[in-house]
């Protein structure tokens, strides 16, 4: 994005980094000079293969296996970065699931899972992390929230109340520690080119897009940029914001 390396010697940590929007986040952020650590639950052969290829490029990523949902395990992952690297410069919290049904539809495992991984695993990321970055007085923290967090589908209760969820606890936040100097904003996608919004791309593309006033739907290359630039030097004087890239969605 900027090719001039404002990343260079910051570490970044960056949950779900395998696919779709994490992995084009994790590739952003290092091809800016960062050492980049991302987590995988499930994609382990993808996230070796991200890997290896980033490697070939030269860039600096490494990929660790965490469920977020489980305490002991982030706490583990994260000393062991900590130990390797001294600190934690930048976080993104991008791990999420989507299970949409109509309320009636939903097992109890549906809404679990769901506020289990896009809520309590961001806490216990957020509130393993954040003890280093108030050490150092410094830090970003970007959690990747979704349109339907005030701009919901039908069918999307559960997922729709986590991301909400993610707002507040983003402005919430950010006034909690702007005097440690650590800002903490968030990115809501609109509909995404990803294997998880596929599925909805595929069973109504042209009513999709006819809601978009740019007519076409994002990249996760653009998502990744805009996460760059609030972890850059440009954007130090953001903060507690909720940052919409979804081409103009339900605006048309």
């Amino acid at each position: 994005m900027f090719q001039n390396k404002v990343l260079e010697n910051k570490v970044a940590f960056v949950t779900g980094g395998a696919r779709g929007i994490g992995n084009a986040i994790v590739k952003q952020l290092a091809k800016e000079g960062a050492k980049v650590i991302f987590t995988f639950n499930f994609s382990a052969d993808k996230a070796k293969a991200f890997c290896n290829e980033a490697k070939a490029e030269g860039l600096d990523i490494t990929a660790m296996k965490m469920d977020v949902c489980n305490k002991e395990e982030v706490s583990t992952v994260i000393d062991e970065v900590i130990n390797t690297y001294e600190k934690i410069d930048i976080l993104v919290n991008n791990s999420g699931i989507i299970r949409d049904n109509l309320l009636m539809g939903f097992e109890n495992d549906d809404i679990e899972a769901v506020f289990n991984t896009n809520i309590i695993g961001m806490f216990n990321v957020t509130k393993t992390i954040v003890p280093y970055m108030m050490r150092k007085r410094s830090g970003k923290i970007i959690n990747i929230s979704s349109v339907g967090g005030e701009k919901p589908g039908r069918g999307q209760s559960n997922y729709a109340a986590t991301k909400g969820a993610v707002n507040s606890f983003t402005k919430a936040l950010s006034v909690e520690l702007a005097k440690r100097k650590i800002l903490v904003n968030a990115v809501a996608p609109g509909v995404i080119e990803t294997d998880i919004s596929k599925e909805v791309r595929d069973l109504a593309e042209d009513e999709s897009k006819s809601k978009i006033l740019l007519g076409r739907y994002g990249k996760p290359e653009e998502v990744a940029n805009l996460v760059n630039f609030l972890a850059s030097p440009f954007a130090d004087y953001i903060n507690g914001q909720v940052l919409h890239i979804d081409g103009g969605f339900k605006m048309a």
